[in-house]
């Protein structure tokens, strides 16, 4: 058949985002996205748990999910469990839902709550994913301050008592309180108790983002919001990208019945893989508290070997925090210095990072701050890659 091209272009959505940049491979000193850790992926684990899987009950893999929509009940189970365990959340299994990694679970609860116009509240530095799906849905976002020990409770409630002389109820408050992305800050118990009256008191639920709460790097620490909720205040989602691996898109999402049969409905996949399901629910099962500690401390490791080599490479030019856990650390350069001119220079001596902007309601008020992960560099690479990182930004003028 012979014919004139078809030019999609004049076909596409006209919200689309900008086109992707063809792939061109990974650079040397990769600091960038949530990759974890390679030499603490359990590949004999889950060679182990996936011969159990596959010696088990053939059903599983005949059907969309053989314990219905919500996920296999093996992983449901181990969820109630670790969050019972370390979380100190009380539920059942039919107040979990498995998603496909904690993404799913940030747009289906967009999905079920916002309207186009409507009003949420952000930590003023937050996970860009999260940011991008409000700007997707034309949905107003207010950024909230916070410091190192989490959401300012002051100017939450300034916001709150704003938005209500405007007639304006915002629909959630957003927050990761537990090794915040990308500060790295947790929030302390007394803000979480305030967080929780001022939800009551301006009647705006609270979505809890959880899914780096397993890297703190203490054994005990402060308890998730939801646990401290006695009613439906919080709406609660959790990863297993990020203490597996994110090629892992398993998450899970926390919540009474009137609101999961809504988000069920709205979690048009069929079904999260199964396969995945299996072998996860096997290996934590089994594992799960051996796992998280190695996994720990290795990052604590790859974290030391950072902030030592920032404060060789950096010296006292750069301000950061050394997080008590996760796999992040945020960075901030002095005034004047706009980040988002250094990535291209960087990149060309193959050295990625996250700019600030990016993980901003206000990217202009972060164009002096990076991200940088942490968890996928070896540490002689972290080194390397840190020490190289100062010269270019020292021969693009941003450094003394």
């Amino acid at each position: 058949m012979t014919g004139n091209a078809i030019d999609y272009s004049t076909l596409f959505n006209k919200d689309l985002p900008a086109p992707a940049a063809q792939f061109e491979g990974h650079p040397k000193y990769n600091f960038i996205g949530g990759h974890s850790d390679p030499d603490s992926v359990p590949m004999e684990g889950f060679i182990e748990a996936a011969t159990n899987v596959f010696s088990g009950d053939p059903k599983y893999m005949s059907m969309y999910s053989l314990d219905g929509p919500q996920g296999i009940l093996p992983l449901r189970q181990f969820v109630v469990d670790k969050l019972r365990a370390h979380r100190g959340i009380e539920i059942t299994t039919d107040e979990v839902l498995i998603t496909s990694g904690s993404g799913q679970g940030i747009q289906i609860i967009n999905d079920v709550l916002l309207e186009e116009g409507d009003t949420v509240i952000v930590e003023e530095f937050s996970f860009s994913g999260a940011l991008n799906f409000l700007r997707k849905r034309n949905v107003n976002f207010i950024g909230v301050k916070i410091d190192d020990a989490g959401i300012r409770m002051d100017h939450l409630e300034e916001i709150l008592e704003e938005l209500r002389g405007k007639g304006i109820r915002a629909k959630y408050i957003y927050t990761i309180p537990t090794l915040q992305n990308p500060n790295g800050s947790v929030m302390s118990m007394e803000r979480r108790h305030r967080m929780l009256e001022l939800s009551a008191e301006y009647g705006v639920p609270i979505f809890e983002d959880e899914c780096y709460a397993d890297l703190v790097f203490e054994d005990k620490y402060e308890p998730a919001i939801k646990a401290l909720d006695d009613t439906n205040r919080v709406l609660h989602i959790g990863s297993f990208s990020k203490n597996l691996g994110p090629a892992m898109r398993l998450g899970y999402m926390v919540a009474p019945w009137e609101i999961m049969s809504r988000f069920i409905s709205a979690k048009a996949d069929a079904g999260s893989g199964v396969m995945d399901q299996l072998i996860v629910g096997d290996y934590f099962t089994n594992h799960y508290d051996e796992h998280i500690q190695n996994l720990r401390a290795a990052l604590r490791r790859k974290r030391d070997a950072l902030g030592s080599a920032l404060r060789e490479s950096f010296g006292p030019n750069v301000e950061f925090e050394m997080p008590r856990g996760g796999m992040y650390l945020w960075m901030k350069f002095p005034n004047g210095v706009d980040v988002r001119d250094l990535v291209a220079p960087a990149l060309k001596e193959g050295i990625a990072f996250n700019p600030g902007p990016d993980w901003s309601a206000d990217p202009e008020a972060a164009a002096n701050y990076i991200r940088l992960c942490f968890a996928l560099p070896s540490e002689g690479d972290i080194w390397e890659g840190v020490e190289k990182m100062a010269e270019v930004f020292r021969s693009e003028g941003a450094l003394p």
